[in-house]
């Protein structure tokens, strides 16, 4: 895992009082993290992949479109994305291997920076 970054108090402030506020469980947090996202994110957007994984397909610097959240049932664990993929309901990857281009908003790039933030520290549902 990469460096744990310093500490950015703006960016825990937003979290504490926006996303995790009020949740004591890992579901909780879990389902806040996902309401979150779903609201902020503008879809479909274009990202790069910043991070291979041994779930996804993707390689560092491949471009994607991003075309939604994947099935709040599949991020239990971490979130989601669903990307284009060669079938038509597309195909589920990590959001945390994902950093959006400047094009896809200042909202979207906002709350793809939280989430990576927060796995960054060390957080967890």
């Amino acid at each position: 895992m990469a460096k744990k970054p310093k500490r950015d108090e703006e960016r825990e402030e937003r979290i504490d009082s926006e996303i995790v506020v009020d949740c004591y469980e890992r579901e909780e947090r879990a389902m806040a993290w996902y309401a979150y996202l779903e609201e902020q994110l503008r879809f479909p957007f274009t990202a790069t992949c910043i991070a291979q994984r041994a779930v996804s397909p993707l390689r560092v610097k491949d471009e994607v479109e991003v075309l939604g959240m994947a099935p709040e049932e599949e991020c239990g664990s971490e979130v989601f994305v669903m990307m284009q993929w060669d079938r038509r309901e597309g195909l589920a990857v990590p959001l945390a291997q994902l950093k959006p281009h400047p094009e896809a908003g200042e909202k979207t790039v906002q709350a793809v920076a939280d989430w990576h933030y927060w796995r960054s520290m060390g957080y967890e549902y």
